[in-house]
C-alpha cells in the first residue's frame, strides 16, 4: 500500500476517533493501565531481584563460606549455683583449626583463605557500655568482607604474631562509645582485658542472612582483634553466666572463607570441601557450606519465574483493555453502517473497510501503549513518593518499625528496558486481534442493506 494512502487512512482514523473524544479516551484507558501495570510489575520484580543478587554478590561470587552451626541435640545449659564449669558438660562443635589447615594445604584451586572467631560480648569505656560482636580475625578479613578503613590502621601480621592487645572499631561502635572523644589511642575493656584502639572502619551496609546457616552481619557494631589474641585472652571455651546458671560452649572457629581462583572451579571445589569435612567431622552436622555462586544462580531463576508470574498477572489487564476495544468498535460499526454502505457503493473494497477499522484500533492501542510507557517510566519516582508517605504516616505514627514501612524502604524498582517494547508490542497486537472481528463484521456488510440502515 502506498505511503500516501497509509497516511490518508491514519488521518481518517484519527478524525473518526476525535468525533467521540471521551469514548475514545475511556477505551484507551484499559490499554494505558495494562501497559503501565506490565512495566511497573516487572520493574518491582527486577528491583527485588537486583537487591537479592547484590546481597549474594557481597558474599563474593568466587567465595566458599564454611560456617559453624550448633547441632540441635547439643545444649549449653549447665547446673545452677555451682562454681564455673563444675558438674557441667561443655558442648564442643563446629569448625576446627585442623579443618583450616587441611583445606588450605590440599586445595590448589583457592587463592586465599580467611578464618575467624566471633563472640557477642560487652565492651566498656568509662561508664559507657555496648554489646558488640567481638571478631577475632587476620588482616585478610577486611578485604574479603569489603571493609574500608576510615581512620588509623587495620590489624597487621605483626599484631597476629605478637598476640597484641589492639582493636579496630566498627563505625557505630566508635560513635556510640566515643561520642565526644577521639577513639584512636584509647582503650576499651572486653571480658576483663583491655584493648588499645588503633583504627576505625567506615560504615558498611549490613549483609543479609542466608537460609538458617549464615546470619545477617551488622559490621558497624563490630570490634576486631587479632585471632591469636582472641584465642589467648578468651580461649576456645566461653562461659556465660545468666540468672544464676552457667552456659558454655567450645568452638575453635566460627567461619572459614575460601577464595577460589577461577569462577568455573567454585562448584567443583565446594564439592571437595563438603567431602573433606564430611570425613573429618564423622557425620556431625555442626557446619554448613555456603556457595554464593549457587545462590546467585538460584536468585536468577527465581527472578525469571517472578517476572513471568507478575508479567502474566499484569497482561490480564491488557486483555481486558482489548475486550473494551472490541466492544467499542462493534458499537462504532453499528453507528457507521450507512457510512460503510456509502463507501462500498463508491467502490471501496472489503479490504479497504477492514484496513480502516483496524487502523482505528491500532491508533487506539498504540496511543494507549505510549501513554502507558510514559507512566511506567515514572514508577521509580512514584515509589519515592510512596516511601515518603509510608514513612510519615505509618512509621512515624507507630511504635517501633512497621513491617510495611521496612518493605517499602528497602524496595527499589528498576525499569527493565526490554519490557518497554514488549509491553508496547503486546498492546498493539491486542488491538489488532480484538479489532479484527469488528473490522471483518463491517467489511462483510451487504452494501444495499447498509444503505437502507437508519
Amino acid at each position: 500500500m502506498p505511503f500516501s494512502e497509509t497516511l490518508r487512512t491514519i488521518r481518517l482514523a484519527l478524525k473518526s476517533l476525535m468525533l467521540h473524544k471521551l469514548r475514545s479516551g475511556l477505551t484507551m484507558l484499559g490499554i494505558v493501565f495494562g501497559v503501565f501495570s506490565v512495566i511497573a510489575m516487572l520493574a518491582i520484580g527486577e528491583g527485588a531481584s537486583a537487591q537479592a543478587q547484590q546481597q549474594v554478590l557481597a558474599l563474593g561470587a568466587t567465595n566458599i563460606i564454611i560456617v559453624t552451626i550448633k547441632p540441635p541435640a547439643d545444649s549449653q545449659s549447665g547446673g545452677g549455683g555451682g562454681g564455673r564449669g563444675r558438674g557441667m558438660v561443655v558442648p564442643q562443635y563446629g569448625l576446627l583449626r585442623t579443618d583450616y589447615d587441611l583445606l588450605t594445604k590440599t586445595l590448589h584451586t583457592i587463592s586465599g583463605a580467611v578464618r575467624m572467631r566471633e563472640l557477642v560480648s560487652e565492651a566498656r569505656y568509662l561508664e559507657r557500655t555496648l554489646n558488640v560482636r567481638l571478631v577475632g580475625c587476620t588482616t585478610e578479613y577486611a578485604e574479603m568482607n569489603h571493609l574500608a578503613l576510615l581512620r588509623g590502621r587495620y590489624l597487621t601480621d605483626e599484631d597476629e604474631a605478637d598476640v597484641a592487645n589492639v582493636a579496630v572499631l566498627g563505625s557505630e561502635t566508635a560513635s556510640t562509645m566515643f561520642p565526644f572523644d577521639d577513639p584512636l589511642g584509647q582503650s576499651i575493656q572486653i571480658r576483663n582485658h583491655r584493648y588499645k584502639i588503633v583504627g576505625i572502619m567506615r560504615t558498611r551496609t549490613s549483609s543479609a542472612a542466608v537460609g538458617g546457616s549464615l546470619s545477617g552481619q551488622e559490621y558497624n557494631k563490630d570490634v576486631y582483634i587479632p585471632l591469636s589474641t582472641f584465642r589467648s585472652r578468651i580461649g576456645d571455651t566461653v562461659y556465660t553466666r545468666m540468672s544464676g546458671s552457667f552456659s558454655a560452649e567450645q568452638v575453635e572457629l566460627n567461619q572459614i572463607t575460601l577464595k577460589v581462583k577461577n569462577r568455573e572451579d567454585v562448584v567443583p571445589t565446594s564439592e571437595v570441601v563438603k567431602e573433606s569435612l564430611r570425613r573429618s567431622h564423622a557425620g556431625k552436622n555442626d557446619y554448613d557450606v555456603i556457595v554464593p555462586l549457587e545462590l546467585l544462580k538460584q536468585a536468577d531463576q527465581i527472578r525469571q519465574i517472578f517476572n513471568i508470574v507478575l508479567g502474566s498477572i499484569a497482561a490480564i489487564s491488557l486483555v481486558v483493555g482489548g475486550i473494551g476495544i472490541m466492544n467499542i468498535m462493534l458499537a462504532t460499526v453499528t453507528e457507521r453502517t450507512r457510512e460503510i454502505g456509502i463507501r462500498r457503493a463508491l467502490g471501496a473494497r472489503q479490504s479497504d473497510i477492514i484496513r480502516q477499522f483496524l487502523t482505528e484500533t491500532i491508533v487506539l492501542s498504540g496511543a494507549g501503549g505510549l501513554i502507558g510507557i510514559c507512566l511506567g517510566l515514572a514508577t521509580p519516582f512514584a515509589f519515592q513518593g510512596i516511601k515518603h508517605v509510608v514513612h510519615n504516616f505509618i512509621l512515624d505514627r507507630s511504635t517501633g518499625e512497621s513491617p510495611m514501612a521496612k518493605i517499602f524502604s528497602e524496595m527499589e524498582p528498576r525499569i527493565a528496558l526490554w519490557s518497554l517494547p514488549v509491553a508496547f508490542g503486546i498492546s498493539v497486537t491486542i488491538g489488532v486481534v480484538f479489532g479484527l472481528y469488528p473490522a471483518r463484521s463491517a467489511a462483510m456488510m451487504h452494501p444495499i442493506e447498509a444503505l437502507r440502515h437508519e
